[in-house]
């Protein structure tokens, strides 16, 4: 199993373990998604402004702490329904994944997927078969 990318626990890294895993590489560091973090507290500090600076929603927006990353190296991840039949992606929220995913198991579709576009790149497919 030393073709698969496994990336052990450190801290309270959890969001970045996620994704190298699920990518099979080391491609996020905290500083990495410290930055995005950053980019998209800027970017929804942006949006909202565009409903007036002066309003109590935009100043109560500044006020709270950012949603995207904490001090303890929590990072938030966002997971949307990207099916190309729908007119355009959907939030999934945490609550919801998990029955989400379930259908999509009992669909089929989920097995597909995740063969196509996390193994296709890499041995694992062909080691999980042995």
């Amino acid at each position: 199993m030393d073709s698969i990318f496994h990336e052990k626990q450190e801290g309270s890294l959890c969001a970045q373990h996620c994704l190298n895993n699920l990518l099979q590489g080391e491609y996020f560091t905290p500083v990495d998604l410290s930055s995005i973090a950053h980019q998209l507290d800027e970017e929804e500090r942006m949006r909202m402004a565009e409903g007036g600076m002066a309003s109590e929603e935009y100043r109560t927006f500044l006020q709270q702490p950012s949603g995207n990353m904490d001090d303890s190296g929590f990072f938030s991840i966002q997971w949307f329904n990207l099916n190309s039949l729908l007119t355009g992606p959907e939030l999934i929220s945490d609550t919801y994944l998990a029955l989400f995913l379930a259908q999509l198991q009992q669909e089929g579709i989920v097995k597909l997927t995740f063969t196509y576009s996390l193994f296709r790149c890499c041995n694992a497919e062909n080691i999980l078969k042995v």
